[in-house]
């Protein structure tokens, strides 16, 4: 069987981190790479959900960048929030 070979540059650490992950999954980097457009082809697009942030979750993300405006909770009133 012919094999075509895809070059991506990917940032190092992700790549690490991407790596540990699917050696503990018993998998390697090309089979996780066939396995992701197998599902494109399956599904004819990306398969899984991609939209545009709205300007709340914008602002949220761009306060954790800048550690503005950050709310600490403990695990008890999370769990109080979850039972209301």
């Amino acid at each position: 069987m012919k094999t075509a070979i895809i070059n991506a540059r990917i940032k190092p650490e992700l790549k690490t981190d991407v790596d540990k992950i699917l050696s503990q999954l018993g998998i390697t980097t090309t089979q996780a790479i066939t396995m992701f457009f197998e599902q494109i082809k399956i599904n004819r697009g990306i398969p899984f959900e991609l939209k545009i942030p709205n300007d709340e979750t914008i602002q949220a993300m761009e306060d954790i960048h800048a550690n503005q405006d950050l709310e600490t909770i403990s695990i008890e009133q999370l769990k109080e929030n979850l039972v209301q």
